[in-house]
């Protein structure tokens, strides 16, 4: 599916964070790069989509990443604007707006997209699982992220496997036409072996900078993940 609505880039700094997997750290370095841009000055917001698994509390449907997200910028954006389609059940996308009776739409994503490019001077949009997760039976996030064609991040979870994972997700990436700026690797699994030597061969094969490995923190937020990686070589940072 190829996309041609319009799209508001004007200056603005925007990236979308994708993932070999689902729970890899997508979120945690998302937020990360949240902080960063913080720091430097931006007033940066979150952006997920589409968000599978919330709870009600207070009223109010609450999903951890979105909330995640949230908190990481510095700029309070309307949660209908940074998360558009909200679902409450904890699986694929189209079977969770299925049962609810939702229709995913691109052009929606892309209008609340674009109003959050008028709130605020960067935005970080994040996928939701792999590259290629369903959203309904016409287009999945590989179509999503063709729509909006930001420079992509990939975060690679560091566990058995992902050496194939991320050169299939790269291939993926640049199908799309889209620019693979950098990648994260970050350790899923502390016990696995020759960790480095995976590394390594990434960094040999993928044609994007390592923006840095994030090991396995005891207390992991944004400022502690992001102390471990340089986003200065992504393409617009302030």
């Amino acid at each position: 599916m190829r996309w041609k609505g319009k799209l508001e880039m004007k200056s603005h700094i925007a990236y979308f964070v994708t993932g070999t997997d689902t729970d890899i750290g997508k979120t945690l370095i998302s937020s990360a790069l949240l902080h960063a841009l913080t720091q430097r000055g931006a007033q940066a917001a979150g952006m997920k989509p589409v968000a599978a698994g919330a709870i009600l509390c207070d009223g109010i449907w609450h999903n951890d990443d979105a909330d995640c997200l949230a908190q990481a910028g510095n700029i309070k954006v309307p949660p209908q604007l940074a998360t558009p389609y909200l679902l409450k059940e904890a699986t694929a996308p189209h079977i969770a707006a299925a049962q609810q009776n939702i229709t995913i739409e691109l052009a929606h994503i892309r209008d609340c997209f674009n109003m959050l490019l008028r709130l605020t001077d960067a935005v970080v949009v994040e996928g939701i699982g792999g590259f290629r997760v369903p959203l309904s039976d016409r287009f999945d996030t590989a179509d999503m992220a063709q729509m909006l064609d930001l420079p992509v991040i990939l975060v690679v979870g560091l566990r058995l496997g992902c050496l194939n994972h991320a050169l299939l997700t790269a291939e993926a990436i640049a199908a799309r036409g889209l620019v693979l700026a950098g990648w994260v690797a970050n350790v899923v699994d502390a016990e696995m072996p020759y960790g480095k030597d995976n590394i390594s061969a990434l960094a040999a094969r993928l044609h994007a900078p390592l923006l840095g490995c994030v090991p396995r923190l005891m207390a992991p937020s944004a400022a502690a993940v992001a102390a471990c990686l340089d986003f200065s070589v992504l393409p617009g940072w302030p």
